[in-house]
């Protein structure tokens, strides 16, 4: 490394937010970036470690310390010191299609396992990240043309993480990549789960364009299994990669689950999506927060998610529960690192007013003509038994369902096709070659492996593509 006593010399600086009662009256992006000799400086801290936990083991399987596309982290962070960034640009994309998406959304895992860490200093590896992504796309994105054009023709479907990094890679290989996708544009929960005020949508929009300039066709409207028919699409293609996703809620079957104003998350954000984009509206009735009393259950990202969009809706009042404890404030280190720990995180919506609770189970809904009322509720003890006597009942005007995903759904493509499933619902494929169980059709991304990251998704579609390359050509040429 370009500074070897760096990690010494600087202390951790991060990018800040905007203040909460200022971004809440838009649906902007409000991290502010450092300056750029601030991201050097922060490069510089990088420690030259024996082993770089940040970037990953090469391992598969969960919970494995660092980046799961085993980004070359040491590697651009002394590029970024140097004031090289075109080439730490060149290295970063060299691993991740889509770095300027990862820069936001990602949880990080990286700096979970950078030896710093063991000090609550970590690099700041994903600002970084962002800062490299972001220069490099204001100085135009290049398409990445194949020289040579194979003549196989694949369907990739469902244009998530996992299908645009899939379909990115094929077509770099010289296939005629189409890429199927039900909604209106492309970008999947990136572009209609992801409120902009963590990712503005232009972020997707100018990729699109970049895989459009490089040969990948894309199909919108095209609910394949629904309207239009799976076995004629596999017939007319040399491969098909199903990347659809893990759309499936968790379901909260207590009584008053019924009554209006109770919704799944993924019925609510869509709908604020598509109003900041300007698309136009589903038939769906609208769902508002808008002098509500809203009840977010489920303590994850979607959680959050819903809590930021409703405050910038108007609500009177956002309230989050979670079944589980609440997990401790720090972790153990020593038991912990490099892995990703356990430990309370705070997103920034819930810095923007929501009341959090822990421990807490919905055992009913109650309402009048029809609409919720009421949650009512009981803490449980950490074997998810009620404790006596903790009983409590809450207003509720509108309670969003943030449970998370079981699996992918099953009625239109997965059934259509007839591919083998595994014991939790997910289509069955292996990691060596992403093959399900009929012939020349793959699966990658949450379809396969359940509800995850967005950086494991991109890792997914990039090793599926491999895959295809191989079972078309014979060998493949592209990374994993």
């Amino acid at each position: 490394m370009g500074k070897v006593t760096g990690f010494l010399e600087y202390q951790r600086a991060d990018r800040g937010y905007e203040p909460a009662e200022e971004r809440i009256r838009h649906w902007r992006e409000f991290v502010l970036p450092l300056p750029e000799d601030d991201y050097r400086t922060q490069a510089a801290r990088c420690m030259n470690c024996g082993i770089p936990f940040c970037q990953g083991t090469g391992s598969l399987r969960p919970g494995t310390p660092g980046c799961p596309v085993n980004n070359q982290i040491p590697d651009w962070n002394d590029l970024v010191y140097h004031g090289d960034w075109e080439e730490a640009a060149r290295n970063l994309h060299s691993t991740n299609n889509f770095p300027e998406v990862t820069g936001r959304v990602c949880p990080a895992p990286c700096e979970a396992s950078c030896t710093l860490n063991l000090e609550e200093s970590p690099v700041t590896i994903k600002s970084i990240e962002a800062a490299i992504a972001d220069r490099a796309i204001a100085q135009g994105l290049k398409p990445e043309r194949a020289a040579v054009r194979t003549g196989k023709r694949v369907a990739v479907i469902g244009s998530g993480p996992a299908g645009l990094a899939c379909a990115q890679q094929l077509a770099r290989a010289g296939h005629d990549v189409h890429v199927y996708e039900k909604w209106a544009k492309a970008g999947g929960l990136m572009r209609y789960g992801i409120p902009d005020f963590k990712m503005e949508k232009h972020h997707i929009d100018r990729r699109i364009a970049q895989m459009e300039a490089e040969g990948v066709t894309f199909h919108y409207g095209a609910h394949v299994g629904v309207n239009v028919d799976a076995e004629k699409l596999v017939a007319g293609h040399d491969a098909v990669v199903l990347t659809g996703g893990a759309e499936k809620a968790r379901e909260l079957p207590v009584p008053g689950r019924e009554l209006k104003g109770v919704h799944f998350a993924m019925e609510f954000l869509p709908q604020q999506n598509r109003r900041v984009s300007g698309e136009a509206a589903s038939d769906a009735e609208p769902i508002l927060a808008n002098g509500k009393h809203v009840v977010v259950i489920g303590g994850g990202d979607t959680g959050s998610d819903c809590i930021g969009t409703s405050i910038r809706q108007g609500a009177v009042s956002v309230t989050n529960f979670e079944i589980l404890p609440a997990p401790p404030l720090r972790e153990n280190k020593p038991l912990t690192w490099p892995n990703w720990p356990l430990k309370l995180r705070t997103s920034s919506s819930h810095d923007e007013g929501a009341e959090r609770d822990f421990a807490v189970m919905t055992t009913r809904f109650s309402g009048a003509n029809g609409h919720v009322k009421k949650l009512h509720c009981v803490h449980v003890n950490d074997k998810m038994q009620a404790v006596p006597g903790s009983e409590f009942e809450i207003d509720a005007d509108l309670v969003l369902l943030a449970m998370g995903f079981v699996h992918p759904v099953h009625e239109g493509l997965v059934k259509s096709l007839n591919v083998a499933l595994d014991q939790r619902g997910n289509v069955s494929a292996s990691t060596d070659d992403y093959r399900t169980s009929v012939d020349k059709i793959f699966a990658a991304g949450d379809i396969r492996r359940g509800q995850s990251l967005v950086v494991w998704a991109i890792r997914e579609g990039r090793q599926a593509a491999r895959a295809v390359d191989a079972f078309l050509m014979g060998a493949s040429a592209l990374p994993l």
